[in-house]
């Protein structure tokens, strides 16, 4: 990847054309950089929740997503926005390309570490409500709390579920994730870095 300039703005013609050695996100032209490493609670987590959809979604029309994956909220419009959720949901697969997703997810989950808890709650939050996600899950791995925002009439209602909750997913009928077996099975880093 070539050198970032400070307070530069970059397009997704840039971004196409950086290597693939340093993970980034681009929100409207903005680079962010990516953890090089999650937390082993992260990982557990992710994989469990990957687990149950991907379970849940086989045979069905949907398909569940884990990065490395670009998402382009709003390719169409040349929104210069390249995301890569922890794990999403897409109900169609016109979407679906070997270059990402081009358009938004059903679906998005978001695992919270200290470098991207800020971005991950209000700067993503908000980029995903107006591309119009359906449904945004906050997992927080430290209080064990999940946040789920389901969009209606162009705004998110929220609900703050715990660790020992069973959250029903709003755009898959039938769908139940119980946060007790998500959690009961996270080994705990024992060397946790204070960058992730």
């Amino acid at each position: 990847m070539r050198a970032m300039q400070a307070n530069a703005l970059y397009t997704y013609a840039d971004y196409e054309n950086w290597n693939d050695d340093k993970r980034c996100e681009l929100i409207d032209g903005v680079v962010y950089m990516m953890a090089p490493m999650p937390s082993s609670a992260h990982q557990d987590i992710s994989g469990e929740l990957f687990g149950r959809l991907h379970t849940f979604l086989r045979g069905k029309p949907c398909k569940v997503f884990h990065p490395p994956y670009d998402v382009r909220l709003n390719a169409d419009s040349g929104d210069n926005t390249v995301v890569q959720p922890d794990l999403f949901v897409v109900c169609d697969r016109h979407k679906i390309s070997h270059k990402g997703c081009k358009g938004a997810p059903d679906m998005i989950i978001e695992i919270l570490s200290p470098s991207t808890a800020s971005r991950d709650a209000i700067l993503k939050l908000n980029k995903y409500l107006q591309a119009g996600v359906k449904e945004y899950w906050i997992v927080d791995p430290d209080s064990k709390n999940t946040s789920v925002h389901i969009l209606k009439d162009g705004k998110y209602i929220v609900s703050v579920y715990s660790e020992t909750d069973v959250i029903p997913v709003n755009v898959l009928d039938g769908c139940l994730i119980n946060m007790k077996e998500v959690f009961e099975n996270i080994w705990e880093d024992e060397d946790a870095s204070p960058d992730f």
